[in-house]
């Protein structure tokens, strides 16, 4: 299967119920990450972060997956 670009949208709203749960399933997946950015958003009460990857689509449905059955964690992907 063919590898694609794309990005990964993450929204934590419950950051100390949530974050260690996506930490470790980013370090699970690491492999696959070519960058990362985290961003809190104090105002609204969120902690933001973007991925950028390179992936089978199979592989980002496992790690969007993984992430979206976290409680307190909303995911996004886009493929290009």
């Amino acid at each position: 299967m063919q590898k694609r670009i794309g990005i990964i949208g993450i929204i934590i709203t419950d950051r100390d119920k949530a974050a260690a749960k996506v930490n470790a399933v980013l370090s699970d997946h690491g492999d696959m990450i070519l960058g990362r950015m985290g961003l809190p958003f104090r105002d609204r009460g969120v902690n933001i972060i973007g991925l950028i990857f390179e992936a089978t689509t199979d592989e980002v449905g496992a790690l969007a997956g993984k992430l979206g059955m976290l409680d307190g964690v909303q995911v996004k992907s886009l493929l290009v």
